[in-house]
This record gives structure tokens, C-alpha cells and sequence, in this order.
């Protein structure tokens, strides 16, 4: 993804209706499903925690017409090794 125009960011509410504001990496396709991945945005003067602040992927379905995103659990590290080797080749680029 081109950092020409600036990262994007998303505002997710989860199901307990909290805000979560994502910042928007990359997207692929596999096995007919769209995936992508984001950084949780970290706001000035907050400490980042590693295990709080990984690399969120999250998968696009379509529930009673209307798109969401859910997560990922069953084929997560078949996905995760995907993006990173995606990311690789965007950096050898």
C-alpha cells in the first residue's frame, strides 16, 4: 500500500460497543475471502504494550447484507505467514 496520501485509520466498535481506532496496513485475497491487516492506533503519552499492540487481522463477511469484519481464528497463522511475506516483498520493492 502507498504511504503517498497517508495512512488510513478505521473506528471499529467491538461488541460491548467500545471504539477501537485501527490504522489500515494491507489487504489480500485466499480462498475466496478478503483479509486485512491493521495496527492498533496508540495515542501520544500512552506506553506501548507488545502484546496489546500486534498486528490485527480481520476477515470481511457479509451478515444479513451488510459488511463486517470478524475474526480471524481457525486458519490465523496461515493468514499471518501470507501478510508477512507480502510485507516482505512490498519492502524489496
Amino acid at each position: 500500500m502507498s504511504e503517498e496520501y497517508g495512512p488510513n485509520f478505521v473506528t471499529l466498535t467491538d461488541e460491548e460497543g467500545n471504539d477501537i481506532e485501527l490504522e489500515y496496513i494491507d489487504a489480500l485475497e485466499h480462498n475466496g475471502t478478503t483479509y486485512m491487516a491493521f495496527f492498533p492506533v496508540v495515542e501520544e503519552g500512552e506506553e506501548e504494550n507488545e502484546d496489546e499492540y500486534g498486528l490485527i487481522i480481520l476477515k470481511s463477511e457479509t451478515v444479513d447484507g451488510e459488511e463486517m469484519l470478524a475474526n480471524v481464528v481457525d486458519e490465523i497463522n496461515e493468514v499471518y505467514a501470507l501478510f508477512m511475506e507480502q510485507m516482505l516483498e512490498d519492502e524489496e520493492e
